[in-house]
């Protein structure tokens, strides 16, 4: 049974034509925040620099998991993340749930641990 899963998941995968002789060089060039309804966040990104759409997401992330600890939570769950891009400008559209526990669910992160990594990264948050 775990073939089939493996398989499928790299079915998915993207290769890209990235040399590593290109610098990554990200500029963040803003968050917007809005507080849906309740415990549902959505969170604009937008930079430039961005690889793919990976980072794209990784820089929602960040905000998400900085924007929990701002309420007091400690959890967030991942609901859904869309990207675009256009003339080299990375647009991000992210939903998560924020929580004081660990939600149900897949896309479940720390927002502490997240936060750390973030920094370690560079990576801006809220």
């Amino acid at each position: 049974m775990v073939l089939p899963v493996m398989a499928f998941a790299l079915v998915g995968c993207e290769m890209t034509d990235a040399s590593p002789d290109t610098p990554f060089a990200p500029a963040y060039r803003g968050i917007e925040t809005r507080l849906l309804e309740g415990d549902l966040v959505n969170f604009h990104v937008e930079m430039t620099g961005a690889s793919d759409a990976g980072d794209v997401e990784d820089y929602a992330e960040c905000a998400a998991a900085q924007y929990t600890l701002i309420r007091g939570y400690g959890f967030a769950r991942h609901v859904r993340t869309s990207t675009d891009e256009e003339g080299g400008l990375w647009r991000g559209d992210a939903v998560y749930t924020i929580s004081p526990s660990l939600p149900d669910g897949l896309k479940t992160i720390d927002a502490e641990v997240v936060v750390a990594s973030c920094r370690e990264r560079g990576i801006p948050t809220v």
